[in-house]
């Protein structure tokens, strides 16, 4: 999808929260845009976790595996986190993983060897120990409706920059945000929501 003239797509880029991001939801955020055209925006916020939830529960409470398949579970899927993707549809789940698996009419390739799958096969795959080698999973979706994520990023809400595989599907989401800014070269403790402004 095209983006108006004048406007370079942001797709297979992060997006960064400046400090004074005022949407609580994106304090701090760093979200990974799946897609950016003239048509709007959709992303998944990369460091936040929810809680209340582990992947094995997840494929417990979706009928993919059961309570003693879960204990069976790789350690790696057994301590993998949930992330909450954001505030859009809260309850579908998305797969961010690596091109080394993909489903035919359901994976979408992004960039730099990152697709999205947005189907419980990929679950199923997972949990049978044939899915990618690296994957995030995600309960809802970061949305912007047509030309709003330029206006944010223009009222200086976001500073954007490449997507670092290693970054993006690292299980330590604390550091993210930091180490995000560091990876295009600025400090955080030197940066101030209102720089720029007289």
């Amino acid at each position: 999808m095209a983006t108006e003239p004048g406007i370079s797509s942001l797709e297979g880029q992060m997006l960064i929260a400046m400090p004074n991001m005022t949407d609580g939801r994106f304090s701090h955020a760093v979200v990974y845009l799946c897609s950016h055209s003239s048509e709007g925006a959709m992303g998944l916020v990369l460091n936040q976790i929810a809680r209340h939830l582990s992947f094995e529960e997840l494929l417990i409470q979706l009928n993919i595996v059961d309570d003693e398949t879960a204990i069976r579970l790789p350690n790696s899927l057994r301590g993998m986190n949930v992330h909450k993707g954001g505030p859009v549809e809260v309850e579908r789940g998305f797969v961010l993983h690596t091109d080394d698996f993909k489903i035919e009419r359901s994976t979408v390739s992004i960039d730099n060897g990152i697709c999205l799958t947005a189907t419980l096969e990929i679950l199923r795959a997972m949990a049978d120990g044939e899915g990618p080698s690296r994957a995030m999973l995600a309960l809802g979706y970061a949305g912007w409706a047509p030309g709003q994520l330029e206006t944010e990023i223009q009222a200086n809400g976001w500073l954007t920059g490449p997507a670092d595989p290693g970054l993006v599907f690292d299980a330590n989401p604390e550091t993210k945000w930091k180490r995000a800014l560091q990876s295009i070269g600025i400090d955080p403790a030197m940066l101030f929501g209102d720089a720029g402004h007289a």
